[in-house]
């Protein structure tokens, strides 16, 4: 029997795994500039937990958790709630007032499996919890918006504002009255959820519900004083920084716990699936979870999938982070005994650094080190020990030089090292 991955999961085979491994290196590099710690939580929490964060009536509880029913425990859907419970369990705002957290890895929902979205999926999540300045919601927007750059992306900012809990009814008064009037053009689940989560329906993708809504009330319409001016601020002080954005009246967050800001960074590069980050602001999620009282957050999720599928569109050279500085080609057995120890002191050194232990031929050794991306090969046999010295090639202009084996394998590990770098810093400049 011959078995397959699971519908809705995926491998992510060497290759592949190349960008992946970019985007966390970058993500982290970003991150620390901007003062945020790592976090890591369990993939597995309560089911009450979700519930009660993300919202009863929203189509994550509803319909795409992977519980345990008899154990009243689920895979985690997304990040932010068991990353807060884990806030809130070890009291961290008492460590310190502000909190800048981040932490990657998997998560899972039930769900038709799609270009860039899987039934395991990753994240990268980013919260800031315990400030409620609106210059913290232009800082994170800024910070993703830097890393996206910097992996060379091209997304556009779309930013809204959904409320709170003072002015947000009056506005989901007005949605439904307007809805209700005009409910043979929505979609089956917006008829559903109309008095339970009417504001999904701004953002369905479905095309009867959109041409329905376009003349549907704006909530930045009906802000209230405080939201209106947190608003004002955050728009200006991402002028200020020199972030271009976009505004989008219909956009609103899928899970309940969402408040004022929400912003989403886009992509017209992979069909229907077009959002790679999206996020906003929580003020009241952590008391409602148990924590300190008017405790406020601010967060963003990033799809790891979409993102390494826009890495694979563009003429990148990320897989060159996957090149061996130098393969070795022993030619028999005194020259495998002789190469090995040396091979080992230059990885200590920090180079990848090849060897192949079978003792093959030289044009199947040479062969192996076009897989493996060589820069540089050494080629040693009985004749080149003994007179002392080895042929090394560079791979790229095809130059070949002479490379002295006198002195220990140490000694010959430093200056074939000191060699590829020189010559490596040559290339650089000459380009």
């Amino acid at each position: 029997m011959k078995f397959q991955t699971v519908n809705g999961f995926k491998d992510i085979l060497p290759d592949e795994a190349v960008r992946w491994r970019r985007l966390e290196e970058q993500a982290r590099a970003v991150f620390r500039r901007f003062g945020l710690r790592e976090i890591r939580v369990p993939i597995i929490e309560s089911t009450e937990l979700f519930a009660r964060a993300i919202g009863e009536a929203t189509d994550v509880v509803e319909k795409e958790m992977y519980t345990f029913a008899d154990k009243g425990l689920t895979l985690r859907p997304e990040a932010t709630a068991g990353l807060l419970r884990a806030y809130i369990e070890h009291g961290l705002h008492v460590q310190q007032p502000v909190q800048r957290l981040f932490t990657i890895g998997p998560m899972f929902r039930h769900e038709r499996p799609q270009k860039g979205r899987q039934r395991q999926f990753h994240q990268i999540d980013v919260e800031i919890i315990g400030a409620s300045e609106p210059g913290i919601d232009a800082e994170l927007m800024a910070m993703a918006q830097m890393l996206l750059n910097e992996l060379g992306l091209k997304v556009s900012l779309e930013i809204n504002s959904i409320g709170c809990p003072q002015c947000r009814p009056g506005f989901r008064t007005k949605l439904v009255e307007y809805l209700n009037k005009r409910l043979d053009g929505l979609c089956e689940d917006c008829r559903r959820r109309i008095h339970t989560n009417p504001l999904r329906a701004l953002d369905c993708k479905n095309k009867g519900c959109k041409e329905t809504v376009q003349a549907a009330p704006s909530i930045l319409d009906s802000l209230c004083s405080d939201c209106d001016t947190h608003f004002a601020f955050v728009r200006q002080q991402l002028d200020a920084l020199g972030v271009q954005y976009a505004l989008n009246r219909f956009m609103v967050r899928g899970l309940d716990y969402y408040t004022r800001t929400t912003f989403e960074f886009i992509t017209n590069e992979l069909g229907a699936q077009s959002a790679v980050a999206a996020g906003g602001r929580y003020d009241g999620l952590i008391e409602q979870l148990g924590g300190p009282a008017k405790m406020p957050g601010i967060g963003f999720g990033m799809g790891m999938e979409r993102i390494v599928l826009l890495m694979e569109q563009q003429a990148d050279k990320e897989e060159s982070a996957d090149r061996a500085d130098c393969f070795v080609a022993a030619l028999g057995g005194q020259a495998l005994t002789f190469a090995a120890p040396f091979v080992h002191q230059l990885r200590c050194l920090g180079f990848v650094a090849a060897i192949d232990y079978s003792c093959r031929s030289l044009k199947a050794q040479m062969k192996q080190a076009d897989r493996v991306k060589a820069r540089f090969v050494l080629m040693i046999g009985e004749e080149e020990i003994a007179r002392q010295e080895a042929a090394l090639r560079n791979m790229g202009t095809q130059e070949q030089s002479a490379f002295s084996l006198h002195g220990t394998a140490g000694e010959l590990a430093a200056r074939l090292a000191e060699l590829i770098t020189e010559k490596g810093k040559h290339e650089q400049a000459y380009c």
